[in-house]
């Protein structure tokens, strides 16, 4: 197996007959010269931008010194390659937004880019120095020592040479010692520069590319990859209700029409009638089935109408009769949001319906400040409703958290219970090419009447229960 990095190299045998030496001197070297480099600019950035910051054009120039760790940071990660073979990220998000301030926001947020900036600093100022003297220190003063024989044969004449202007060597036996005391001490700068290459690695590694990435940016990362996922989701539901809607759905109602044909063509009374009769009675209730798996996909009339009259269509479905109140008008939020809010809603009527004992309830919504949805169900049941129970309201509270939002339960012994949701969200802008309010046909729902917008076109709740939409105002 061959070593990854420096540190694995410096325990094999070979080492110092391995590329690893080398390339830790390139590593350092390349390092020296990146700090010199960056220290002149940096004073040249300073000097400049402090002479113009008189008449405030430098101050742009100065305040841009806070990115100045970004290009630094991503040539030493590229650097690394020379002594580390692992990947070596950066840390950075991708702005929420495109578009220049966006950037400019996300990066000055960022823990990232104020370490990377440190890094430049301490890279400039006392890394580049330490690695340009131990340069000398671990290789050049061997090589020169190495080097004493040739000086003497060249320079001296044979007779007397100076190494590094500091020892005197007369004679050959001296220079050929001299020789072998630089190969040892070659070899042990050899190991001294892998060593340092290797620390010098590792704190590149901990500043600029950590090898768990910044906890920050994953957090952010993974939050929306889940709303990625989440809008794929919801993406999914409305595709499988379209298929169904628009394949199965309008299959199964030509069977039924053409089984209800068949009916009146086939003599009364005999036995072809009767099947037909099963037949016709078994596609309707198959058609009746369907439409109500197409309502839990996803109900269409939360699609066309949005919230409000998804909500009111829910508490119209409901066994236990159900107040709605709107207080003002809910615009069209994210699908995501409308879709949470609304499946909120179904299944918390329907834990009422199931465990509550509830002979009421009562559904609130308001989108405050155009900046936060909430919900709010509430029952007058036995309470008593436990969240750790069962893993309906964990999932519900999952699907809302994946939003930013929250769900809390109160529910006493004895009642009443109350599930409120927030969850925070915009307003979607309409598209132009939408008709306006007074064009569209609003579904309303007033108490006692019995059909509400939805795929399988009128229906009610068991006892003609419905919902109630009400403008109230906050």
């Amino acid at each position: 197996m061959h070593p990854r990095n420096v540190w694995q190299a410096l325990v094999r045998p070979g080492y110092l007959l391995s590329p690893w030496p080398w390339r830790a001197v390139a590593y350092l070297l390349t390092g020296a010269v990146t700090g010199a480099a960056v220290l002149v600019g940096l004073v040249a950035v300073v000097a400049v931008g402090g002479v113009l910051a008189v008449v405030l054009v430098g101050l742009p120039l100065l305040a841009a010194l806070a990115f100045a760790g970004l290009p630094v940071a991503a040539l030493e990660r590229r650097r690394l390659r020379l002594v580390d073979a692992d990947d070596a990220p950066g840390a950075h998000a991708e702005p929420v937004a495109p578009g220049l301030r966006s950037w400019l926001t996300t990066r000055l947020r960022e823990r990232a880019t104020w370490r990377e900036l440190g890094h430049t600093f301490l890279t400039a100022c006392i890394l580049w120095p330490a690695e340009a003297l131990l340069l000398t220190v671990a290789l050049f003063v061997p090589l020169a020592t190495v080097a004493a024989p040739l000086l003497l044969a060249t320079v001296g004449g044979g007779r007397e040479t100076k190494v590094l202007k500091v020892w005197t060597v007369t004679g050959w036996p001296a220079a050929f010692g001299a020789a072998a005391l630089g190969v040892l001490l070659l070899a042990v700068g050899g190991y001294a520069l892998g060593v340092a290459a290797g620390a010098r690695a590792a704190l590149t590694r901990l500043l600029v590319a950590p090898r768990g990435g910044d906890p920050q940016a994953r957090v952010v990362e993974l939050t929306r990859s889940r709303a990625r996922l989440v809008d794929a989701f919801e993406g999914e539901r409305r595709r499988i209700e379209r298929d169904l809607h628009d394949g199965a759905q309008q299959r199964l109602v030509a069977l039924t029409m053409n089984l209800g044909l068949a009916r009146l063509d086939a003599p009364p009374g005999g036995p072809l009638a009767e099947q037909l009769a099963r037949a016709h009675e078994e596609a309707g209730a198959a058609l009746a089935e369907l439409r109500e798996l197409i309502h839990g996909i996803h109900p269409q009339v939360l699609a066309d109408f949005g919230l409000e009259a998804a909500v009111a269509d829910a508490a119209d479905r409901s066994p236990v009769p159900v107040d709605v109140e709107f207080a003002r008008p809910v615009p069209r939020l994210p699908q995501a949001v409308e879709a949470a809010a609304y499946f909120v809603v179904r299944e918390a009527l329907a834990n009422v319906a199931r465990h509550s004992g509830a002979r009421r309830a009562r559904v609130r919504a308001e989108h405050r400040g155009g900046r936060l949805l909430v919900l709010e169900v509430t029952d007058d049941g036995r309470g008593g409703a436990d969240r750790g129970r069962g893993t309906g309201l964990t999932g519900l509270a999952d699907r809302v958290s994946v939003l930013d939002g929250r769900l809390t339960l109160t529910s006493p012994p004895g009642g009443p219970t109350q599930l409120r949701v927030e969850i925070p969200c915009e307003p979607t802008p309409s598209p132009s090419s939408e008709p306006s309010p007074s064009d569209q046909p609003t579904p309303s729902h007033q108490p006692g009447s019995s059909s509400g917008p939805g795929p399988s076109g009128p229906s009610s709740g068991p006892n003609g229960r419905t919902g109630t939409v009400t403008g109230a105002s906050a």
